[in-house]
């Protein structure tokens, strides 16, 4: 599953903020934001992106860089919150 979930992430960032440009491998601890692949509206895309394809609700306290600024950090967070809801 944690494959899996890595490679719905990157795929969703190649599709959306790199425009399928496959030419550079993403690495997946690399950061989105130093490496201007995503800026504050590519923010609130990724997160809709996370809310409607892994049935996650996010809260302004979980929109931040730890979360949400590489492959590894998003698929981690989503494991956590599909793992443990109540506790995430």
């Amino acid at each position: 599953m944690s494959d899996e979930i890595n490679s719905r992430v990157r795929a969703f960032i190649i599709e959306n903020f790199l425009f399928g440009d496959t030419s550079t491998a993403l690495a997946d601890d690399a950061s989105l934001i130093e490496n201007d692949i995503i800026d504050s509206t590519g923010v609130l895309e990724l997160v809709a992106f996370i809310e409607g394809d892994f049935d996650i609700t996010m809260a302004d306290a979980d929109i931040v860089p730890a979360n949400l600024d590489s492959v590894d950090r998003i698929a981690a967070f989503i494991r956590l919150k599909t793992l443990h809801p109540a506790t995430a």
